[in-house]
């Protein structure tokens, strides 16, 4: 789930800071882009790599990159990528996603990133990709072999009567892989339930999934917004720490998300009942319905059905094994028996 964020800092002289424009007011602020991508099951959201951006363009840089840092360190490493764009870096990050091991069916993410070249890029990488569509003019999308912008894609549909949440889908091309072959997605229209006139797009480039489906997978991406919220007003993301280099920058994320990943798999280990914890006590509680006189007289049983279809015995003859059986067994396990006798 990469997902990009407003890191704001006051200071000017603080190594790569820049002036960013906030979408949410509508005006430039000095401030680190934070870019991050995390894994969630849809019960446990934990972060995995991130990276804080700066401005792809030099003018908005407040101050420049300590140029001291030698090449080779990872310090440098970071430092370029800060100053790459977003949807490049979120490419780098993905192809990080196999070193984690940590499977992972579909990569959500919001309007920001959704561009056909970027859904093929992250096929390549063999990811499938479920995000939201933002209506862009200049974006086309192949459609009965027109090439239509998601408005005009919109209005060529047939729309679903009545109340209905899913409005419409279909199945478009969004460009051609490095083999020429035609890229194909599935794009479903929900009604905004904020303003019913409206609709929003979800696209997914496994076209075998279900409307529903789609839409569902995608409500899982809220959990990395959850994820930010915690950080900033609980875990004193940008707020306990101030420092002028960016590698410190970097450290105090680190930290920070340390401190988030620790609390959150602590929750999920004793408080969140679909854990494998929790299902171990099950599994326990319910062997303690089963006593220990009754597992031992199941075993018996088995023992003499075993020596009647195997060995062709007598009775008298599998009552002297099992007599012998029980005789052998320790004290500590025959006092808490009770044999009467052996019945067959």
């Amino acid at each position: 789930m990469p997902k990009s964020h407003p890191f704001s800092l006051p200071l000017t002289s603080v190594e790569l800071l820049a002036r960013v424009r906030d979408h949410v007011d509508h005006k430039y602020i000095k401030c680190f882009r934070l870019l991050t991508l995390g894994w969630s099951d849809g019960n446990t959201f934990l972060p995995l790599t991130f990276t804080l951006l700066s401005s792809e363009k030099e003018k908005n840089r407040l101050c420049s990159e300590n140029h001291n840092i030698d090449k080779r360190t990872n310090g440098s490493k970071l430092r370029k990528e800060a100053v790459l764009k977003s949807p490049e870096v979120m490419i780098s990050l993905l192809k990080q996603v196999p070193k984690y091991a940590i499977p992972a069916s579909y990569v959500l993410f919001d309007s920001w990133f959704t561009y056909p070249k970027t859904l093929i890029q992250i096929l390549e990488l063999k990811l499938n990709t479920i995000a939201m569509v933002k209506a862009m003019p200049r974006v086309y999308y192949n459609y009965n072999g027109k090439l239509l912008n998601l408005k005009d894609l919109y209005a060529a549909l047939r729309k679903r009567r009545g109340k209905a949440k899913i409005l419409s889908s279909t199945i478009i091309g969004i460009g051609s892989d490095k083999n020429g072959n035609e890229v194909k997605a599935k794009i479903v229209f929900v009604r905004d339930r904020n303003r019913s006139r409206k609709w929003l797009a979800l696209i997914s480039t496994n076209i075998s999934l279900d409307d529903n489906e789609i839409v569902r997978i995608y409500g899982k991406r809220w959990d990395i917004e959850v994820f930010f919220k915690m950080n900033k007003s609980f875990l004193k993301l940008a707020k306990e720490f101030q420092g002028r280099s960016y590698d410190s920058m970097v450290s105090h994320t680190s930290i920070v998300f340390t401190r988030y990943i620790m609390l959150t798999l602590e929750s999920r280990k004793n408080n969140d009942v679909r854990t494998i914890g929790g299902f171990f006590f099950q599994c326990c509680d319910e062997l303690q319905d089963i006593k220990f006189c009754e597992v031992m007289n199941l075993i018996i049983d088995i023992l003499k059905n075993v020596l009647t279809e195997k060995l062709l015995l007598s009775k008298d003859i599998i009552h002297s094994i099992i007599d012998s059986f029980i005789a052998a067994l320790p004290c500590y396990i025959k006092e808490k028996l009770v044999f009467l006798s052996c019945e067959s």
